[in-house]
């Protein structure tokens, strides 16, 4: 019985497999992980027929390309990239037959950065503590892809996707990211909240999957030293003593000493995960206990605005 693969013919700038993440151990120092844009992770997983804690694998910017060991089905979400199969145009954001020996391949990203690719049974990999996600930050799960690997595949769950067209959130032109204040947003000038309102923010070169970095104007202290390390959520907006904030991501470490200025609801980080470097950030504070507003795409524009 032939066992299903797919061999890594190019891995791309940076691959990696990607699930739901690791829960209920951050008592024990280890990040959540998982997919960063979890809403594109799921589409995929649904449109071959998968439950969405299938693993999938996770590129960014440069794409890849996998030989099929078996015949399947795969399908491409996220940062949108043009899709081949053994050269010819495959369709993404829907289900594509790849027969066994076939190439599929994925261009770099048009907009964007990270794309998805889910494979019918999922990326059978062994889990550890619970998940088959690699964590950038404290090395667990696998490698990230090199060319000349070998990954197994599940069996598959159930029948592909019968779709003609998918929603999707599109790729953010300008990143609006809600901020709960707190819990140190005391250690801060008076206004300090009003800088990160009305400053003129862009996505830093340095941003990876632990946090996105900032590049505009600082946050002013109103207290000077550290504190003892806390324990750090996913969203935190961290302030380091250069005073540009930092989004902590699903890599990020869960104890820090620099302060949190506040929160950025976990429903709202998925654009973060597809926003070049240079893309404008607007933060938007809300009262404590508020509750962000959900989200709507501007047709033809990809951006992220409230409703």
């Amino acid at each position: 019985m032939t066992v299903r693969h797919v061999d890594v013919v190019r891995a791309g700038a940076l691959t990696t497999v990607q699930d739901l993440g690791r829960r209920g151990h951050r008592h024990l120092g280890v990040p959540r992980a998982g997919a960063l844009d979890l809403p594109a992770h799921r589409l995929a997983n649904r449109l071959v027929g998968n439950p969405d804690h299938a693993a999938t694998l996770e590129t960014t910017l440069a794409g890849l390309a996998v030989r099929a060991g078996c015949a399947l089905t795969a399908a491409v979400t996220g940062a949108p990239c043009p899709v081949r199969v053994d050269g010819r145009p495959a369709a993404w954001g829907a289900p594509v037959r790849v027969e066994r020996g076939a190439v599929l391949e994925l261009g770099a990203a048009t907009h964007g950065v990270r794309s998805y690719v889910a494979f019918d049974g999922g990326v059978g990999v062994a889990p550890v503590l619970g998940s088959r996600s690699r964590d950038l930050l404290s090395g667990l799960g696998p490698a990230p892809l090199r060319e000349g690997d070998t990954l197994p595949l599940g069996r598959p769950c159930g029948p592909a996707a019968a779709v003609d067209t998918v929603a999707s959130p599109g790729v953010p032109r300008e990143l609006v990211l809600p901020v709960v204040p707190g819990p140190r947003d005391d250690w801060f000038a008076k206004d300090a909240l009003r800088t990160l309102a009305i400053g003129a923010y862009r996505v830093a070169p340095a941003s990876n999957r632990i946090g996105l970095r900032t590049e505009g104007p600082a946050l002013p202290r109103a207290r000077s030293g550290e504190l003892p390390s806390e324990g750090m959520v996913l969203g935190a907006v961290q302030v380091p003593p250069d005073g540009r904030p930092v989004v902590f991501l699903a890599d990020h470490p869960t104890t820090g000493g620099y302060p949190v200025i506040g929160v950025v609801p976990e429903d709202r980080l998925a654009a973060a995960a597809q926003a070049r470097p240079g893309t404008p950030v607007r933060f938007v504070p809300l009262r404590r206990g508020a509750v962000a507003q959900p989200v709507r795409t501007v047709p033809g524009a990809g951006a992220v605005m409230p409703s």
